[in-house]
């Protein structure tokens, strides 16, 4: 629950993105810079909340995490100009850095190593299912009564049950506090020798071949609106499509990787991911379209809980949460990064050029950090 109420504002800038670009008259790169805006600081945010997370517990971080976004949110749907939206979306992004980094390692202290994946995957499914029915909620809303209503409208739930969850935990605090700090390192099997070479390749893989996927999923809506026609309110609507299989396929992956290892899926998934994004300028605007998203969503959703299980696997409890900031801070940078790169290269040489080289990119970048990370164990 706390999953879903954290990500349920910041799932809106994308999909609508189409709204607010015709509300303030943006171009490609322009329209970036809403998007890039919020990741770019969410990323800055993930450092300080991983190092504090490791220092006073999870419960404030979490808190933090819901409440903040839900109050910048509300500050996104008042703003009265381009500036001043791009301002709120940087504020909501460093409240929102406070999640993860502090959630991860609680759930991985709270099961057995065998089930660590399946539970990961489960946690997965509140934040799939937020972006799942942010983007229909707020297409209806937008279509009645602007962007703005959106972001207004979902704020407010989001904002009292910041407050409920802060207090449920605040009964519960000895429980929160001591099973995030339960698991001492000296208890726990050491990692395998090779571990940093293992983390640089996987958060290369990760960060560069994920980050260059997230960046173009942003301008998905603004593809179906310029090449396809559709309306903004569908184009808003699709992106649900994505998300609707992370609400089986993220348990799916974890419990996989309990089985079978988590090096095997995580290159599998970043060669899928390349092809999937090629095809993407492929296939017609219709069914074949929503099969691609689809897939998409399904790739994206196996690979998030076994990337956090392989981190666990790497690391120590004392230093857990640190290293899912860097982790989180590396994924939303790039993302931030590459995001106005996309715009830039979309207005200059168009959506089918911009898709080839990004699938050309991480399919690279796979088959290059899969030399370091195979023979892994964890």
């Amino acid at each position: 629950m706390a999953h879903f109420a954290h990500h349920l504002l910041t799932a809106l800038p994308g999909p609508l993105l189409p709204f607010i670009r015709s509300d303030f008259g943006l171009n490609y790169a322009q329209s970036s810079f809403v998007t890039s805006s919020f990741t770019f600081s969410n990323g800055i945010g993930q450092l300080p909340a991983g190092w504090l997370a490791d220092r006073v517990g999870p419960r404030i971080l979490i808190t933090v995490g819901i409440l903040g976004v839900a109050i910048a949110g509300f500050l996104v749907g008042i703003s009265p100009t381009y500036l001043m939206m791009l301002v709120f979306l940087v504020l909501m992004g460093l409240f929102a850095g406070g999640y993860h980094p502090a959630a991860t390692p609680l759930i991985s202290a709270s099961v057995e190593p065998d089930k660590m994946g399946r539970a990961l995957g489960f946690h997965l499914i509140g934040g799939n299912a937020s972006f799942f029915l942010a983007p229909l909620i707020a297409a209806a809303i937008a279509a009645a009564w602007s962007w703005r209503g959106s972001f207004i409208s979902l704020a407010v739930p989001s904002a009292i049950f910041g407050v409920v969850f802060f207090l449920f935990l605040s009964r519960r605090a000895g429980i929160g506090q001591a099973r995030a700090r339960t698991t001492d390192s000296r208890s726990e099997a050491p990692p395998a020798p090779g571990r940093w070479r293992r983390l640089a390749a996987f958060m290369a893989l990760t960060v560069l071949g994920g980050g260059m996927g997230m960046s173009i999923m942003a301008f998905v809506p603004l593809y179906l609106v310029d090449q396809f026609g559709v309306s903004k309110q569908t184009a808003a609507s699709l992106l649900s499509i994505v998300n609707f299989a992370g609400l089986w396929a993220g348990p799916v992956g974890g419990y996989i990787s309990d089985r079978i290892g988590r090096v095997r899926i995580i290159i599998a998934c970043g060669l899928i991911s390349g092809i999937l994004v090629y095809a993407l300028k492929l296939v017609p605007w219709g069914l074949g379209f929503g099969a691609v998203l689809f897939l998409i969503g399904i790739n994206n959703s196996l690979r998030m809980p076994v990337s956090e299980a392989f981190i666990i696997g790497q690391t120590t409890a004392r230093s857990r949460s640190t290293i899912y900031g860097i982790y989180y801070f590396a994924m939303q940078e790039t993302s931030a990064v590459f995001a106005p790169i996309m715009g830039s290269l979309i207005d200059n040489l168009g959506f089918p050029t911009c898709f080839t080289i990004a699938s050309s990119a991480g399919i690279a970048v796979t088959l290059i950090c899969s030399v370091f990370l195979w023979g892994a164990q964890n």
